[in-house]
C-alpha cells in the first residue's frame, strides 16, 4: 500500500496542470460538450454521480479504500474503547481507595483506643497509665504507615480521595500537645475527648468525601462501609466516654446527654447500613452484636442509664473497657470484610473492563487488517497500470531530460531545434500495454509526453537565451577592455608630457578612474565565463605589491591600511586575478563601512597556505546575510539564475561576490565572510601553495603597475 500510494500521488500531481496541454477534457468537462463549459442542472443525466467518481477512476478507488477502514474504526472501536477505559479507570481508583480506606480505619481504631484509655486515665483510673503509653506507640506506628502509603499513592496517582485524606490528617498535628497536657495533669477530660473525636470524625468524613462513580454494587458497598464506620465510631466513642464515667463513678455535666446522643448516632448509622448492605454483610454485623461481649456491653449500658440523675455507678471500668473493646474489634472485623467485598468486586469489574477493552482493540486491529488487505488489493489494481508511467517519468526526470538539457547547452542553434521533438513516444505504448488501464492513465500518459516535450523546448529556449546573454556580456566586456586599454595608454602619454602639477593630478585621477573601469570590464568577462586577456608577470611578485595593485583599483584607496602583512611571493600567472579578487573585497568593505573608518588588510602564513584578512568596521551582517554571501563567494550560485533583486544590489556588493567566487575557483582559493571581533565584517582569503611561495624560494621579481 505505501509504495502504490506514493506512485499514485506522484503522478496525480502532474494531472491538474497538464491535462489541458494534451487537449483532452478538463476536470469539469462533460463528454459530448467540447466547449468544456459546465452544464446546468438537469442538462446531462447522471451528472451527480460523476461528481463522485466510481471504481473506474483513481479518485474513486482511493476514496473507497480510505473511507471503509476509517468508518469502521470510528464506529466500532470508538464506541467501546472509551467506555471500557473509563470503567477500568474507575475500578482501579476504587481498589486504591478501598485499600487506603482500610488503612485509615486501622488508624481510626488506634485513635479510638487511645481516646478511651486517655479518658479513663483522666477520669481517675491510674491503672491505665501503662496501657496509654503502649497505645500511643501503636497509634504512631499506624499513623506513619498511613502517611507513607498516602504519599506513595499521591505521587503515583493523585486523586480527590488522597487529597481529602491528607487534609484530614491535619487535626493530628496537635496530638503531641494533647498528650503532653495529659501527662502534665493539666488536660480537661471533655476537651481531650473532643480533640480525639474531632480527629476521628475528620478521618471518617474524608473517607466518604469522594465516592467513585461506577457500578451500583460498588457504590452501595462503599456507602455501607461508611455507615458501618460511623456506627463503629459511635460504639468506640461510647466506650471511651463511659470509661471515664465509670472510672469517676458518676456522670458529670452533659456527659449523660452526650451518652444518649452517641447511642442515637449509632442507631442511625446501623439503620443506614441495613439499607445498603448485602445479606451476607448484614449477617456478619448481626453476628458481631450477638456475642457474649456484646450482651455484657448492653447490660453495662442499662446500668449507665440508671445514673442519669448523677447517682453513683458501680461498674468496673476495666470490665467495661475489655467488653467494649471486644465489640469494637468485632465491628472492625466486619468493616474489613465489607471492604474486602467491595475491593474484590471492583477488581472483578476492572478485570472485566480490561478483557472487554482488549476485545475492542482486537476487533479494531482485525478491522484494520481487513481494511489494509482491501487497500493493498485496490492499490495493486491502481499501481500496476501506473508503474510503467512512473518508471518512464523517473527516467525522464533523472536521465533523459538532464541529458537532453546537457546536449542542448553543448549544441549549436541548429542542433537545439532538432532536439525539440518528442523524446518519449514509448510512454503511451507502455501505458496501453498494462491490462485494466483506467481512462486517467491514458490522459496521464499524454500529459507526460507533453511535459517532456515542453520541458525540452523550454530548456532549448533557456539555453539559447543564456548563450546569447553570455556572449553579449563577453563581447561588451572585450570592447570595453580594448577601449580602456587604449584610453590608459593615451592617459599615460599625456602624463609623460604634462608639466602643470594641477593638470597632472587630474590626469592621475583620470588614470585611476580608467583603471577601475578596466577592472569592471574584466569583472564582466569573469561573470560571462570568458577568458580575460592575460596580464601576467614572469617569475614571482611580492604580496605587498599585489596588495598595492589591488588597492590602486578601488575608489577610496586612501582609507585602506596594511598594518601587518607577512612577506610572501605570488606566482606571476596568478597576480592579476588575485589583485582583482582582493580589489573586489576591498571595494565591498569600503562601501559598507563608515566614511571615516579605515579598512585594514592583514596577511600571514598558516602551515602551507597563505591567509589574507580584509577587516571593515561597518554595521556588520546578519546570519542570513552571511550565509547568502558565502554561498555566492563559494561559487554555488549563478548570477544568471538568481531571483530578481538579489543580484541587483551595489556593484561592490552581490555582483562583486559572484566575481570573487569565479576568481577564487580559478585560483583554487577559499573565501569566506565572518563577523569581526568588534563591529563590522572580515573577509578571509586562503591561498594555496600552488600560487604562493616563501620569499626565499623565488629570487626573481617583477613589479606590476596599476595601469
Amino acid at each position: 500500500m505505501p509504495a502504490g500510494r506514493t506512485t499514485t500521488a506522484r503522478l496525480l500531481r502532474l494531472v491538474p496542470s497538464l491535462a489541458g496541454a494534451e487537449g483532452g477534457p478538463g476536470p469539469g468537462t462533460v463528454p459530448g460538450n467540447p466547449s468544456g463549459t459546465r452544464s446546468g442542472p438537469g442538462t446531462v443525466p447522471g451528472r451527480r454521480f460523476r461528481q463522485l467518481p466510481g471504481w473506474r477512476s483513481i479518485r474513486g478507488r482511493v476514496a473507497i479504500v480510505l473511507a471503509v477502514p476509517t468508518c469502521l474504526l470510528l464506529s466500532l472501536t470508538g464506541l467501546g474503547v472509551a467506555d471500557r477505559a473509563a470503567d477500568w479507570s474507575a475500578a482501579r481508583d476504587t481498589v486504591d481507595q478501598v485499600g487506603l480506606l482500610v488503612r485509615a480505619q486501622d488508624l481510626v481504631r488506634e485513635l479510638q483506643r487511645e481516646r478511651g484509655l486517655t479518658n479513663g486515665l483522666l477520669g481517675g483510673a491510674g491503672k491505665y497509665r501503662d496501657d496509654v503509653d503502649a497505645q500511643r506507640v501503636r497509634t504512631d506506628d499506624v499513623l506513619a504507615d498511613v502517611e507513607a502509603v498516602l504519599h506513595e499513592q499521591s505521587s503515583d496517582h493523585p486523586t480527590a480521595a488522597t487529597t481529602a485524606l491528607d487534609d484530614a490528617l491535619t487535626p493530628l498535628d496537635g496530638l503531641a500537645t494533647t498528650r503532653d497536657e495529659v501527662d502534665a495533669g493539666s488536660a480537661d477530660r471533655a476537651r481531650t475527648l473532643r480533640f480525639y473525636t474531632t480527629a476521628v470524625t475528620a478521618l471518617i468524613d474524608a473517607e466518604s468525601a469522594h465516592m467513585p462513580a461506577g457500578d451500583r454494587r460498588i457504590t452501595d458497598g462503599l456507602q455501607a462501609l461508611q455507615a458501618l464506620a460511623r456506627a463503629t465510631e459511635a460504639v468506640a466513642l461510647e466506650r471511651g466516654s463511659l470509661n471515664g464515667v465509670f472510672a469517676a463513678g458518676r456522670f458529670r455535666t452533659r456527659e449523660y446527654l452526650d451518652f444518649t446522643e452517641i447511642r442515637a448516632a449509632r442507631v442511625a448509622a446501623l439503620d443506614q447500613y441495613a439499607e445498603l448492605a448485602t445479606p451476607d454483610q448484614q449477617a456478619a454485623l448481626d453476628a458481631a452484636f450477638d456475642t457474649a461481649a456484646a450482651r455484657r456491653a448492653t447490660a453495662y449500658e442499662k446500668q449507665a442509664e440508671g445514673g442519669a440523675a448523677g447517682s453513683a455507678l458501680s461498674v468496673d471500668a476495666s470490665a467495661w473497657w475489655s467488653t467494649m473493646t471486644a465489640l469494637v474489634d468485632d465491628l472492625h472485623g466486619v468493616q474489613r470484610q465489607v471492604g474486602e467485598d467491595v475491593r474484590a468486586h471492583a477488581a472483578d469489574e476492572g478485570s472485566t473492563a480490561t478483557h472487554q477493552l482488549a476485545g475492542f482493540l482486537a476487533l479494531g486491529a482485525l478491522i484494520l487488517a481487513v481494511a489494509t488487505a482491501l487497500a493493498v488489493l485496490a492499490a495493486r489494481s491502481i499501481t500496476r497500470p501506473l508503474s510503467a508511467l512512473a518508471d518512464q517519468a523517473d527516467a525522464v526526470a533523472r536521465n533523459r531530460l538532464p541529458a537532453a538539457v546537457r546536449r542542448i547547452q553543448e549544441a549549436g542553434p541548429d542542433d537545439i531545434r532538432a532536439l525539440d521533438e518528442p523524446v518519449a513516444p514509448e510512454t503511451k505504448k507502455d501505458a496501453e500495454a498494462v491490462p485494466g488501464s483506467a481512462r486517467e492513465i491514458t490522459r496521464l500518459a499524454a500529459a507526460l509526453r507533453n511535459v517532456e516535450r515542453t520541458a525540452v523546448g523550454l530548456a532549448g529556449e533557456q539555453a539559447v537565451l543564456r548563450r546569447n546573454t553570455t556572449e553579449s556580456l563577453a563581447s561588451l566586456g572585450r570592447r570595453n577592455q580594448a577601449l580602456l586599454g587604449r584610453q590608459l595608454g593615451l592617459i599615460t602619454t599625456l602624463e609623460s608630457q604634462e608639466l602643470d602639477p594641477d593638470a597632472l593630478a587630474e590626469l592621475f585621477e583620470l588614470d585611476h578612474l580608467a583603471t577601475r573601469m578596466r577592472r569592471n570590464a574584466e569583472s564582466l568577462l569573469v561573470l560571462a565565463g570568458a577568458e580575460t586577456p592575460p596580464r601576467s608577470w614572469p617569475g614571482t611578485v611580492t604580496m605587498t605589491e599585489v596588495v598595492q595593485s589591488a588597492v590602486a583599483e578601488v575608489e577610496q584607496y586612501q582609507r585602506v591600511q596594511v598594518p601587518d602583512l607577512e612577506q610572501s611571493r605570488v606566482r606571476g600567472h596568478a597576480v592579476a586575478e588575485l589583485a582583482h579578487l582582493l580589489a573586489e573585497l576591498v571595494e565591498n568593505a569600503l562601501v559598507f563601512s563608515p566614511p571615516a573608518q579605515p579598512v585594514e588588510i592583514y596577511g600571514w602564513r598558516d602551515a602551507g597556505e597563505y591567509c589574507l584578512a580584509i577587516v571593515d568596521h561597518g554595521i556588520g551582517m546578519s546570519d542570513e546575510q552571511l550565509a547568502r554571501a558565502n554561498a555566492r563567494l563559494s561559487g554555488r550560485e549563478s548570477f544568471l539564475i538568481t531571483p530578481a533583486g538579489a543580484a541587483a544590489g551595489r556593484a561592490g556588493g552581490t555582483l562583486g561576490h559572484y566575481v570573487v567566487g569565479r576568481l577564487a575557483a580559478r585560483l583554487g582559493a577559499h573565501v569566506e565572510l565572518r563577523r569581526s571581533q568588534g563591529p563590522g565584517t572580515t573577509a578571509y582569503v586562503a591561498l594555496p601553495t600552488a600560487i604562493v611561495q616563501r620569499p626565499d624560494h623565488q629570487p626573481a621579481t617583477s613589479t606590476p603597475t596599476p595601469g
